[in-house]
């Protein structure tokens, strides 16, 4: 998996968790709803900092496994899940993982775009799934965001991805700065853009950081996302437009 030693970094910083997060997960996991957590066994595939397993575990998930690929991601996760004893958290590579037909619901949310082989993490996440189980997935468009690939992407990739994290982490904030003063000052133009206006300075230059670090960033387009779905072993596919427009959201059930 690439950048996993940049997105820890990462998660070591911005690890507190904001009640408003709730909002963001509900509009990633969307059709899905609370209930259809409840009670479930429940993978976390590339876990960040625990912000996605920690709503699942307060709408009633039975369990969660969660993992993550570095150890500051990783004891991030361990702090933000500690109330919770049906927490599992794990280090282990999503190309790793060898579970079979253990969960009822697979899910990883803003990872499959960052990775080298995302078949192949795809392929295991099912396998994980019990028979009926559901597959949810959330990854970067690129309807609606256009501009990031033709005007961010050459910066991060022959720029910021290359430059020690830390130095990274700095030259961001010749973004972040302007962006929060513009989401104050005009409140954004879209939903997406409303939703970061509520968000305090600490986090909106956490997103820009982001956007900035990772080695891969796919901007997929639906037919793009479909295609990656029809490779692995799953049936009622749906592809929704996620997290106010920024994304896709995938839900599938396993043969």
């Amino acid at each position: 998996m690439a950048s996993e030693n940049r997105f820890g970094f990462e998660w070591d910083l911005y690890s507190h968790l904001d009640p408003k997060y709730e909002l963001q997960f509900r509009n990633w996991v969307a059709p899905l709803q609370p209930v259809d957590f409840e009670g479930m066994k429940v993978l976390d595939a590339g876990c960040g900092m625990g912000r996605n397993s920690y709503w699942a575990l307060r709408w009633g998930a039975r369990s969660v496994v969660a993992f993550d690929f570095d150890e500051r991601t990783v004891a991030a996760t361990r702090r933000n899940l500690k109330q919770f004893h049906e927490a599992h958290v794990l280090f282990s590579s999503i190309y790793d993982i060898g579970w079979k037909n253990e969960f009822d619901v697979a899910m990883s949310i803003g990872v499959i775009h960052h990775l080298e082989n995302p078949h192949r993490a795809l392929s295991n996440m099912v396998n994980a799934l019990k028979p009926g189980g559901t597959l949810l997935i959330w990854v970067y468009s690129y309807e609606g965001n256009e501009w990031i690939p033709k005007f961010v992407d050459p910066i991060r990739t022959y720029v910021t991805s290359r430059l020690p994290v830390r130095m990274t982490y700095w030259l961001s904030y010749l973004a972040s700065v302007p962006l929060w003063a513009m989401l104050k000052i005009f409140r954004g133009q879209t939903p997406y853009l409303r939703e970061l206006s509520t968000f305090r300075f600490r986090h909106v230059h956490g997103i820009v950081f982001d956007q900035l670090i990772p080695e891969i960033a796919h901007y997929w387009t639906k037919d793009d996302v479909r295609e990656l779905i029809d490779t692995v072993a799953v049936k009622n596919i749906r592809i929704n437009p996620g997290g106010h427009g920024s994304g896709w959201t995938v839900t599938a059930t396993k043969y």
